[in-house]
């Protein structure tokens, strides 16, 4: 007997039980559903939610092994047991088994965590209200060790997924219901309720020497903290671009981001117009503050002169800009939905973040703020856009009747 045929005869021993909510969620995660539609217009398509979630989850998978490589990367060189990376995306300092092996070794009780308390919590809500495990915990369960330093301890990371996903996701109805995305609701938790855990420059490196009882940490500083007190750029732009920097797991790559985007909006998953329009808004907010620092407005003893003076372009590959507008941006869910809304809402994002990124040294980022803000503003941009649609018809029939 195969799998499927021991599932399906298994299937009716759980049927109509407590635990077959559980027992159905195993089962479509290997198999499409059973039941399918008999009667009634509808449309066939080839995808669902979990292909859906399974494709956006084959896009996170190059971030997470280069995310595992960068972590050793950093670690070794901030130790200078390595020397910086010198010959570009294939230097051969940077792909080694001793740096991949010391990052996946750090990042896979993330990984774990993240997936065993998250779907744990699924599993129990869909097990008392009887309803369906949906797969919408694929994709959070990935994004949320690639948005968080890799020296995060598990069980803050423990707590804030429980908070994301009972206060964030299940509370509202579950996948599809969410207001706010679940990844970005776990990690604002974790930066209110643990803020030096999630910003500073003692926890964007592997420390192994701490973990061995030291109480000094590596020293760290992302490009935007270092910035932020009045430091000059230590880091050339290809290394901010092939991600040779520290930060949260996932998020320096800002190539294999780009090509993850463009694999997104190929299969029609991702929102370009979300994705354009972020770095758009970004890059316009870059600029009004390049003009206000060469204009002497700002004096250069500022502490906000050293993110103002630098250029607008280099805003959009540092930080979580680009992983945001890719991955966080375009959640169906939590995103603008008419086609002129996403204009306005991937706009916003990136304007709203760099004017935080700018004016909070205390946290230079700002994307994970913006995006949050906007989730909430989205149905309002949407509104507005539908009514004003509704008005130019209203328009042009009394044109044509008149």
């Amino acid at each position: 007997m195969g799998l499927k045929q021991k599932l399906d005869s298994l299937k009716k021993k759980y049927q109509g039980t407590k635990m077959e909510p559980a027992f159905n969620a195993f089962h479509t995660f290997l198999y499409t559903p059973n039941d399918t539609t008999q009667s009634g217009a509808h449309i066939r398509v080839a995808d669902d939610l979990k292909r859906t979630m399974n494709m956006v989850v084959l896009a996170l998978i190059p971030c997470l092994i280069f995310g595992a490589f960068n972590t050793g990367y950093q670690h070794y060189l901030a130790m200078g047991e390595i020397s910086r990376a010198s010959s570009g995306f294939f230097s051969p300092e940077f792909w080694t088994w001793q740096n991949f092996s010391a990052g996946a070794l750090a990042i896979l009780p993330i990984l774990i965590v993240s997936y065993v308390v998250g779907l744990g919590v699924e599993f129990i809500f869909a097990t008392i209200k009887g309803h369906e495990v949906e797969e919408g915990y694929l994709v959070t369960g990935m994004l949320v060790p690639l948005i968080v330093p890799v020296d995060i301890p598990l069980w803050m990371l423990t707590v804030a997924i429980i908070f994301g996903v009972v206060l964030g996701k299940e509370v509202f109805g579950g996948t599809g219901m969410n207001i706010l995305n679940p990844a970005l609701t776990i990690r604002a938790f974790l930066f209110f309720a643990y803020p030096t855990w999630m910003s500073g420059d003692k926890v964007w490196v592997l420390d192994a020497v701490k973990k061995a009882g030291t109480p000094d940490a590596i020293s760290g500083e992302t490009i935007l903290g270092s910035m932020a007190q009045g430091n000059t750029m230590s880091y050339h732009v290809s290394d901010m671009f092939y991600g040779f920097i520290p930060g949260s797991i996932g998020e320096t790559s800002t190539l294999l981001i780009i090509l993850a985007g463009l694999f997104l909006i190929f299969t029609k998953i991702g929102s370009w117009r979300i994705m354009i329009s972020t770095f758009v808004g970004a890059a316009v907010m870059g600029l009004i503050f390049n003009y206000v620092a060469d204009s002497g407005i700002i004096s250069e003893s500022s502490k906000f002169y050293g993110l103002m003076s630098m250029p607008y372009w280099q805003h959009l590959l540092i930080g979580g800009l680009a992983f945001g507008a890719v991955y966080m941006a375009t959640d169906p869910v939590t995103a603008s939905q008419t086609n002129k809304g996403k204009w306005i809402y991937g706009f916003l994002i990136g304007f709203i973040a760099i004017m935080i990124r700018i004016f909070n040294p205390a946290y230079p980022e700002g994307v994970m703020l913006s995006i949050l803000l906007m989730n909430v503003f989205a149905p309002t941009i949407d509104h507005y856009v539908i009514n004003g649609n509704i008005k130019k018809r209203l328009k042009r029939i009394k044109v044509k009747a008149a």
